[in-house]
């Protein structure tokens, strides 16, 4: 048997190829929309891919099935178990559809799996569990969670309410949850591997590890959420629910195109690479948003375009800014550091369904060519902050989540999380100046930016805050 997780270290999310090796078959579960990638692995193996599993609908990427569909050799693997609400409508009549119930079981070559329903996260969300009959093996050797558990956490249960907009849906899907991994992982063997679908930096947990895989009996032992659940449900449900990061704006989106469908494009748009002065003038065009994507805050606070947003090309931030603050019909330019991250910018963008890449400009293009158009981003040290120094046309705003906010936070400070920025703008005054600050300045920045870019007069509070978080309790 042939195992491989596929890791996207920019949305945290694995999926995983598995094939039987006698027979050259291999299974995709939970791809990404650029399925290439996944195409190039298994020739590289001797593999073909024959069949295509997704574990639920999800909501923080475009799903890769959809343009698997196409090849109609391929076989489908979806859930059945999500009712009225929360069924595949884009798949059809589509011939190699197979829509699983609780039990299920399929072969791709000498290999079993067998669907487990595990609903909590979202309600029709399977799990599987891989048995190499091949080899020889009577039980399995791994089971595919999703987003039900995962290494050192378990999936959130509030994202039909916070993403999708389903009133009162929360506490009946932690329940829900709750039961299911009370329940469904208990006659299970502490050898087991758990194969997650996210790893640290995903917004759809709150304490994922950064191993990528971990065992059942490990979980049990030392998974704080799972072993809460499974002694104290009751307690489970509102510690779940406490604590989970606003998600960022594109995941509502995603839950719809996911169910719904998304247009097949056979992969990542193409991104020319623009001179500076068509740069220039794409940018001054009215729905364009430009994400700076250079690493170093410093370097963008120092040396930016007026209408740059700052999206740095750093493990999940990337994609947590530009879903936050960009929206599918908009255009899009990007400011890089370098020609191999025009790729990786490309693909990210299509991942999270954003493809309307204009172009993109080396910054140093920029400074060399167009110098007099660059600009500051007005910053101090949050350390030197005193609210003594605000006039009365100054507010300070907390872009923190909600229970970093509850807990503590600057005298006077309004909130709005800056992954909801986008979404909260009729709370903020053009007439005034925000000093803008979360718990290090990252976050901040994302923030003070997007607002800079639309017109608002915004000061950067930068750096640690850690006394911000006592100096003044809620």
């Amino acid at each position: 048997m042939f195992m491989k997780q596929v890791y996207d270290t920019g949305l945290a999310q694995a999926a995983y190829i598995i094939g039987c090796q006698v027979t050259g078959e291999a299974i995709v579960i939970d791809p990404e929309r650029d399925i290439d990638q996944y195409h190039r692995i298994a020739r590289e193996n001797d593999l073909r891919i024959t069949a295509v599993a997704e574990t639920h609908i999800h909501a923080d990427f475009v799903s890769g099935a959809r343009e698997f569909a196409q090849d109609h050799d391929i076989t489908l693997y979806l859930s059945a178990m999500g009712g009225e609400d929360w069924s595949y409508k884009w798949v059809g009549n589509r011939p190699n559809t197979v829509f699983l119930e609780d039990g299920s079981t399929f072969a791709v070559g000498n290999i079993e799996f067998k669907a487990v329903h595990t609903p909590g996260h979202t309600p029709e969300h399977m799990s599987f569990l891989v048995t190499d009959r091949g080899g020889g093996a009577t039980e399995p050797i791994a089971i595919a969670t999703g987003d039900f558990l995962f290494v050192g956490d378990v999936g959130r249960p509030d994202l039909l309410e916070s993403a999708a907009g389903v009133t009162g849906a929360m506490e009946p899907s932690a329940r829900t949850l709750a039961d299911s991994l009370g329940t469904k992982l208990e006659d299970l063997p502490e050898f087991l591997q758990v194969l997650p679908g996210h790893g640290a930096g995903s917004a759809c947990g709150k304490a994922l590890g950064a191993v990528p895989t971990s065992t059942l009996g490990y979980e049990r032992r030392f998974n704080g959420a799972l072993s809460l659940a499974r002694t104290r449900p009751e307690s489970f449900v509102g510690d779940v629910l406490t604590g989970q990061p606003e998600p960022p704006l594109y995941f509502a989106r995603m839950k719809q195109v996911n169910r719904d469908g998304i247009e097949v494009t056979g992969g990542p748009p193409e991104a020319p690479h623009l001179d500076p002065e068509s740069f220039l003038a794409e940018a001054e065009r009215s729905q364009t948003r430009v994400l700076d994507t250079r690493r170093s805050r410093e370097a963008f606070l120092s040396e930016r375009l007026p209408q740059a947003i700052n999206a740095p090309m750093k493990g999940s931030e990337f994609t947590n800014a530009a879903g936050s603050v960009v929206t599918e019909d908009e255009r899009i330019l990007l400011v890089l550091e370098s020609e191999e991250d025009a790729d990786i910018a490309r693909r990210l963008l299509y991942r999270i369904g954003l493809d309307r890449i204009v172009g993109y400009v080396h910054f140093e293009e920029l400074k060399a060519q167009v110098p007099n158009n660059l600009t500051t981003l007005a910053a101090e040290r949050f350390q030197d902050f005193t609210a003594e120094k605000l006039g009365e046309n100054d507010v300070v705003l907390d872009v923190r989540r909600s229970d970093e906010y509850g807990s503590a936070h600057v005298e006077g400070a309004i909130h709005i999380p800056h992954t909801r920025i986008r979404t909260r703008l009729e709370k903020l005054d053009t007439g005034k100046r925000y000093y803008v600050y979360c718990r290090t300045g990252r976050r901040a920045a994302v923030a003070a930016s997007f607002l800079a870019s639309i017109g608002y007069d915004v000061v950067l509070l930068d750096g640690d805050c850690e006394h911000c978080m006592t100096a003044a309790a809620a």
